[in-house]
């Protein structure tokens, strides 16, 4: 027997009101998507694990370091974010995994710039890179389609 497919999620894709702003966002097309491979789901919020607080001062990445938006460096404790994530992936065995595009934790293509203006610049959050090192691949929920062709290969 095949073993069911286990795929570890950002909660606000699912909509866990996680965000800093204290809301979610919430995916309904990944999470038909997820129904349909009727995937094991393993949450998981970085920023949460860290510790910060829900809600929560903006933050954003600049020069390699994580600051939120009064300014204080919390380098720290999105690291720990990233490790204490990468804990579950290898605990509950997950498949691969899909996070917050843009966020400076989840981002695995594109962050803000950490003018806290809203541009977007290429480039990836903490959780992301610490997954990527570990040979985790990382989809955004933005790539519904080359999630389902990852999906497809793994049913196979």
């Amino acid at each position: 027997m095949k073993k069911k497919i286990k795929v570890l999620i950002s909660a606000c894709l699912l909509g866990d009101n996680v965000k800093y702003s204290g809301g979610n966002n919430l995916t309904p097309e990944l999470v038909t998507l997820l129904e349909k491979y009727n995937v094991n789901i393993v949450k998981v919020c970085p920023e949460c694990f860290a510790g910060l607080p829900i809600p929560r001062l903006p933050s954003e990445i600049k020069e390699g370091k994580v600051y939120s938006k009064d300014g204080r460096d919390i380098t720290e404790e999105f690291l720990d974010g990233a490790e204490k994530t990468y804990e579950v992936v290898e605990r509950k065995q997950a498949d691969f995994a899909i996070l917050k595009e843009r966020s400076p934790s989840c981002g695995s293509s594109y962050i803000y710039d950490g003018s806290f203006s809203g541009k977007v610049i290429e480039g990836q959050g903490f959780t992301t890179r610490k997954l990527n090192e570990e040979n985790i691949i990382v989809f955004s929920e933005e790539n519904l389609e080359e999630i389902e062709k990852y999906l497809q290969e793994l049913s196979k």
